[in-house]
């Protein structure tokens, strides 16, 4: 795709005092993080990292992926409720994997014990890139869905404004007019609000699981003040606070500091090194309540690579969602190759095909938040080892998705204005809540675009490695 921008990125006397008026504006518009040398403190913060113009995105492909998200929230809440798949798919993981392991076994003890829970909430966020096709067209192809603390609808929101106040330096107020409003903090703060009156106390208020140091504050911020407009209330605390203070009354009834909680909103609990054994025993007691978990176990293990292999086999997706062929072929349309490395033939194929073309792929590990998958030599380089070990089954093979890369310039703090070579992922906002086997809400709520330089292979925003962006549709 030829980029609009072409001749403007070229005068770096101009790159630099439109940097000066973009930075401005992100501030002041709250495009902000926490600084990595303070991660605790809002006395000083930075601009978060964004591209100076939007990027280019085809119309029909962002619409396609707004038009599959709701078919995406009705899969991830399928395979939810579907203990037997989640236990056949995941049965070689856990075997190899720790982390995946201690989550499913809480599950399996609040199987055991009786969900007490009645209200489900989910708050996903499904990323796309633009797979190069041999024509020439780009197509949507999935790289993961997120089912736990989906981050960046609040900063999304602040972006727009930005990009649009760019273009409008520029004398270019036809093209700032066609930037998406877009306002996922909103969306996700209605399923949570959803959620909270379902469960009918109105003296209840809303938990949200932070981090101790948590640099992406002013997203969650944007979250809780939506929620605090309609009166609900948010308390952040961490998992040993909920150690400390956490317990459950005899209907199950979550308490913290003699407070019930109605809906618990986790934005920490995604990676191995966020659990300390008295994490662990939290996040169980918060699993036994009765409060709304947004993800709830289930819905997290729903969200693991594994899971998603197993989805794109043949019939997969006919047997989680009977009798809707039209959302199936939807879904399937975004599905990339992934390849099972679990012992055995099939297994053995993959990592043969890998090691023949190994530009073409990438191996994954069942982890969120970034900066975990392998890629070329790396990846080689692991193949060779897991090769004749069990320890394979903790990982799955991808096809590489390529897309068309493009010139963008990427501002971040403390780095000169650089323009480079970029690639896009774009994200789709879900919202959907489940009571009991009523489904009361599922919608699509807002996207996110962002983009890296294509030297960087893994990673996200948070990961350091991406910067936020805004479609501009063509």
């Amino acid at each position: 795709m030829a980029t609009n921008w072409g001749s403007l990125l070229q005068d770096e006397q101009q790159l630099e005092e439109l940097a000066r008026q973009a930075v401005d504006r992100a501030l002041a518009e709250g495009v902000l993080l926490r600084t990595s040398q303070e991660p605790t403190s809002s006395e000083v913060v930075s601009y978060a990292p964004f591209t100076l113009f939007p990027s280019l995105v085809p119309s029909a492909l962002l619409e396609q992926a707004y038009a599959v998200q709701m078919d995406f929230n009705l899969l991830v809440d399928a395979v939810s409720q579907n203990a037997a798949f989640l236990e056949q798919t995941l049965s070689s993981t856990i075997k190899q994997d720790d982390f995946t392991a201690r989550l499913f076994h809480i599950h399996k003890q609040v199987l055991k014990e009786g969900i007490a829970q009645t209200v489900f909430l989910g708050l996903n966020r499904s990323d796309y890139m633009f797979q190069r096709s041999t024509d020439g067209s780009p197509a949507l192809k999935q790289i993961e869905i997120n089912t736990i603390s989906a981050s960046f609808g609040g900063l999304a929101s602040r972006t727009p404004a930005v990009h649009r106040h760019v273009l409008s330096v520029l004398s270019k107020t036809k093209e700032a007019g066609k930037i998406l409003s877009n306002n996922p903090s909103k969306g996700l703060a209605l399923g949570i609000a959803k959620a909270w009156e379902l469960y009918g106390s109105t003296n209840a208020v809303v938990l949200l699981i932070a981090q101790e140091k948590e640099r992406n504050i002013f997203d969650q911020r944007a979250i809780e003040n939506e929620l605090l407009a309609r009166n609900i209330h948010v308390i952040r605390r961490t998992f040993e606070d909920i150690s400390e203070k956490g317990s459950l009354d005899q209907d199950r009834r979550l308490f913290v500091d003699g407070q019930e909680i109605a809906v618990v909103y986790f934005r920490d609990g995604y990676m191995p090194r966020q659990y300390s054994l008295q994490n662990w025993e939290a996040r169980l007691l918060l699993e036994r309540s009765c409060a709304a978990k947004c993800p709830d176990i289930a819905t997290q293990l729903a969200g693991t690579k594994k899971v998603q292999q197993e989805l794109s086999r043949p019939g997969m997706l006919e047997m989680l969602l009977p009798g809707q062929p039209e959302a199936v072929a939807r879904l399937r349309a975004t599905f990339a190759g992934l390849y099972s490395l679990d012992m055995g033939e099939e297994g053995d194929q993959a990592i043969a095909k890998a090691l023949a073309a190994p530009s073409r792929f990438v191996l994954k590990p069942q982890r969120e938040g970034g900066g975990n998958n392998l890629y070329g030599e790396e990846m080689v380089q692991a193949l060779k080892q897991l090769k004749d070990s069990e320890e394979r089954a903790s990982y799955i093979l991808m096809e590489k998705i390529e897309p068309e890369p493009f010139e963008n310039c990427l501002l971040r703090p403390g780095s000169p204005a650089q323009v480079v070579q970029c690639i896009s992922e774009l994200g789709i906002f879900g919202v959907y809540v489940r009571q009991e086997k009523t489904l009361v809400m599922n919608k699509h709520v807002g996207h996110l675009l962002r983009t890296k330089a294509i030297e960087h292979a893994d990673g996200g925003v948070a990961a350091g490695v991406a910067v936020l962006d805004n479609p501009y549709p063509v």
